[in-house]
């Protein structure tokens, strides 16, 4: 068992870190308009307390209990056969590590850009094609894990805690600094209330409900092992309940703020224009980001200083994020026997070559990114296999009650046992519908082709299968 510990504040500040990231910053304030505003909020924060809130503390309680990664916890909960749950669930969050680098680059890149390079960000089309179509990218990435690594070979109190402590905050402050900017721009306080003024109409809408679960997944890291992984460096008094509620009201908080930056400024520079708001927002994360951002901030007034915080907000959301996936294989390293410094090494090298085709290729990003996004949603389902397998009231009474003054009750079983796996059931089969829409089912090599998503699926979980035991033992050590 590691003595380095993180301090109560510092997990809280490591696991806000983990779960605020891109996003929050660039996804939520898309969908959030797309979707009927206030009527979206609702069913997200309905699917918060669903699936989100009861993963996190699932996840918390497994970390805290067992005190080791992800495929030690699995193989001591659930029994030596299912560790290969486990190894899906880290090699899931180590892919999307693969391509998350790459999006922490380009961050940096644009941090620099907005800084000393404000006047060709008013071509941001130019900008971004140019950038992408470079090695740029490649460099970026390997500045990004190098900065990473560097603070996960100072470990848990001496790297992440003291990195998340400077930089979750100054996010927050960040954030309030740009919201206090934007909604005082002519015409802010009418973005404000299109975002959110609740169109009830739109619950009504089964699409609106799917993409609110989606969000809350992806957004809180609910699912993804990191929580659980943090959680092994915490007390075993530390309450899972309340901690997790912090997380869970933490991540959201800092998803409304963003929305409420990037909303009313948008509002402003295309001067209410909704119609012209909409296909602005319909860009996608990566044209709503990268190229319309940069355009409409050089609209406004002090236009580069909102973008360079706008930027310096989103490098220190999607920074804290990597920390947390990096420090995720190498805990199951440091399990299997390595030192932490020689395996965030191993790691940070076989991240940077993994992530080359994505940093190279647009393509070969979307596909890893839709992979795996989806991924999260199956490893979500694990997470609740493995407290069914354990006994639900049994985990919930011995496990996450032990330490905390707060009571859960049939609810959460209920919730655990029926709810989450009904909601897993049809959130998948309806992003699956999405990617035959979006691409030729059989089509290897397509962004979002069905074949290729379940194929890199399969072929994972049947070598985990055939290898477990081998896995197992390894671990053991």
């Amino acid at each position: 068992m590691s003595k380095d510990k993180f301090s109560r504040l510092g997990f809280i500040m490591a696991a806000l870190g983990m779960a605020i990231g891109t996003g929050n910053i660039w996804r939520f304030p898309r969908v959030v308009s797309q979707n009927g505003g206030g009527a979206f909020i609702i069913a997200w924060l309905v699917f918060l307390f669903t699936w989100s809130m009861p993963l996190i503390i699932i996840e918390f309680s497994i970390g805290n209990r067992f005190q080791k990664g992800i495929l030690s916890s699995f193989k001591e909960g659930m029994g030596t056969e299912y560790t290969w749950m486990g190894s899906f669930v880290a090699l899931v969050s180590t892919a999307i590590l693969f391509y998350y680098a790459v999006v922490t680059g380009w961050c940096l890149k644009y941090l620099y850009g907005s800084i000393f390079n404000f006047k060709a960000l008013s071509k941001p089309e130019h900008y971004w094609t140019g950038f992408t179509a470079s090695y740029q990218p490649v460099f970026f990435d390997a500045i990004a894990l190098i900065l990473g690594g560097l603070v996960i070979a100072y470990g848990i109190s001496g790297g992440i805690e003291k990195v998340n402590k400077i930089l979750i905050p100054s996010l927050f402050i960040i954030l309030l600094i740009g919201v206090a900017r934007a909604i005082t721009l002519p015409g802010g306080l009418k973005g404000l209330n299109f975002l959110f003024n609740p169109d009830f109409s739109k619950l009504k809408d089964y699409n609106v409900w799917l993409q609110a679960l989606t969000q809350s997944a992806w957004s809180t890291g609910a699912g993804w092992g990191l929580i659980l992984t943090y959680a092994t460096y915490t007390g075993k008094k530390d309450d899972s309940i309340a901690t997790s509620a912090t997380i869970g009201f933490g991540n959201d908080s800092a998803s409304l703020l963003a929305a409420m930056l990037v909303v009313p400024t948008l509002f402003y520079a295309l001067r209410g224009n909704e119609k012209k708001l909409f296909e602005v927002l319909s860009s996608g994360n990566q044209g709503l980001t990268f190229i319309s951002v940069p355009s409409l901030f050089h609209k406004i007034p002090m236009g580069q200083t909102v973008l360079i915080l706008f930027f310096l907000a989103l490098f220190f959301a999607a920074f804290t994020s990597l920390l947390s996936l990096l420090e995720l294989p190498t805990r199951i390293l440091i399990d299997s026997g390595l030192s932490r410094r020689k395996s965030i090494f191993f790691i940070a090298l076989i991240s940077f070559a993994f992530g080359l085709p994505s940093a190279m290729s647009m393509k070969i990003f979307n596909n890893q990114d839709f992979t795996w996004s989806l991924g999260l949603i199956l490893s979500g389902f694990f997470f609740t296999l493995f407290v069914i397998k354990f006994g639900v009231k049994k985990f919930r009474k011995e496990i996450i009650e032990k330490n905390s003054s707060i009571k859960l009750n049939i609810v959460f079983d209920i919730i655990v046992k029926y709810i989450i796996p009904l909601e897993f059931t049809i959130v998948i089969f309806w992003w699956f519908y999405k990617s035959l829409k979006l691409d030729k089912w059989n089509n290897l090599l397509g962004e979002y082709s069905l074949f290729s998503i379940l194929s890199q699926w399969g072929i994972i979980i049947i070598i985990f299968i055939i290898f477990n035991k081998i896995i197992s033992k390894k671990v053991a050590k």
